[in-house]
């Protein structure tokens, strides 16, 4: 790379990083601007949640020291939206509301970013929000392994965005707002985060993520491996099961970590990476047979470090769809959460009603829309 080169990206992250300062230090003068918007227009906000494949590379722990490998991750946008809604409240105060959730509200100053929802409270305090009511509904089940936090933070962070906008302020971009709300739930949640459900928020569609390009260059490429024309047809070769059973991504997440830490299985990690870029290239193609074996060897291969990936609903699930000449992955970091299927139109349909009979013996168990989301984030705002 040359001198120039080299300059003009570190110039492109550094505007970035400006413009996102920027809007910070505008929202401290225009505080009063936000409350009288909020008390007289209506304001919502949406962004989508995702199935994954190849997760955990988009964490820079791993694709730092696998960067020759050119680890990648594989998302879909699918339309089981966060949608995010702003009321007028008590003055000083911050109130958060979310389906799954004890309500909870604080005075703006004092607000806990440990507390269940801290990561909204966290993006309100960086907003400097005051007086107001921050009201999430989620189409997805609370805590399913499909990006619902990350996406309620994308559309969060949006909602501001938009209405700083209506104040003369310079809006971000949907890169900056996937960054942004990125670096905030990395501040709060005390494990290391990636990017990819951010992303996937933001641009919707069905996307491959190359990380760490290289030095000086921007951390990500971005290709899109599924068109929109072809989405209808996709929708009917997907399945997608919650277990009945919320996940708890951190635990799996640490374990992944300490053991990459301590050099154990990076020749496990490097087979993930060479899956997850066969299977990228193989749904490019729609070879669903091709997809669907390179899904079930990631997730052996996850199996294999960390059994408890998969609950006792999650391997009938998956154990069900081997067996029927489909691929079945966990979403996110498994051990609970949602089951994805994939697999030729006619497979897709025989699995069906045998995963209907599984989720039928658990409660709150069932099958989920796999709709793929077109839009990414959405704002609007009307008197």
């Amino acid at each position: 790379m040359t001198k120039s080169q080299m300059t003009e990206s570190r110039g492109r992250n550094l505007k970035d990083r400006m413009e996102i300062q920027h809007l910070s230090r505008n929202t401290q003068r225009t505080t009063d601007s936000l409350k009288s918007i909020i008390e007289s227009h209506q304001i919502e906000a949406s962004a989508p949640c995702r199935i994954d494949m190849g997760g955990t590379l988009d964490i820079s722990t791993f694709y730092f020291p696998l960067r020759h490998l050119s680890p990648c991750t594989v998302n879909m946008a699918i339309d089981l939206k966060t949608r995010i809604r702003f009321f007028p409240h008590d003055k000083g105060m911050v109130k958060i509301s979310s389906k799954g959730f004890t309500s909870a509200e604080y005075p703006s100053d004092e607000s806990p970013f440990d507390h269940p929802l801290g990561l909204m409270f966290a993006i309100a305090a960086y907003f400097r929000a005051d007086g107001i009511h921050i009201d999430i509904h989620s189409s997805s089940p609370p805590r399913s392994a499909l990006g619902g936090s990350s996406a309620a933070a994308v559309a969060l962070v949006g909602a501001f965005s938009y209405i700083f906008e209506q104040t003369g302020v310079k809006p971000l971009s949907r890169l900056q707002i996937a960054v942004l709300a990125q670096a905030l739930e990395a501040s709060v949640a005390g494990v290391p985060c990636g990017l990819q459900d951010q992303l996937a928020a933001v641009y919707g569609g069905v996307h491959a993520w190359t990380w760490q390009e290289g030095v000086g260059k921007p951390y990500f490429k971005k290709k899109v491996i599924v068109r929109r024309e072809s989405f209808n047809d996709l929708k009917r070769h997907l399945l997608l099961a919650y277990c009945g059973v919320p996940h708890e991504s951190k635990d799996i997440n640490k374990k992944w970590v300490r053991q990459f830490l301590e050099g154990k299985n990076r020749e496990i990690w490097a087979e993930i990476v060479a899956c997850t870029q066969k299977f990228a290239q193989a749904l490019n193609a729609l070879d669903f047979k091709e997809a669907s074996a390179l899904m079930n060897r990631e997730t052996n291969l996850r199996r294999e470090m960390t059994p408890e990936v998969l609950n006792d609903v999650g391997e009938e699930l998956v154990d069900s769809a081997v067996k029927n000449r489909c691929g079945a992955r966990f979403t996110g970091a498994g051990g609970g959460g949602c089951i994805w299927a994939l697999g030729e139109i006619e497979d897709i349909d025989k699995i069906k009603g045998i995963w209907e009979k599984v989720l039928s013996s658990r409660k709150d168990a069932r099958l989920l829309d796999v709709t793929i989301d077109s839009e990414g984030l959405l704002c609007n705002i009307q008197k």
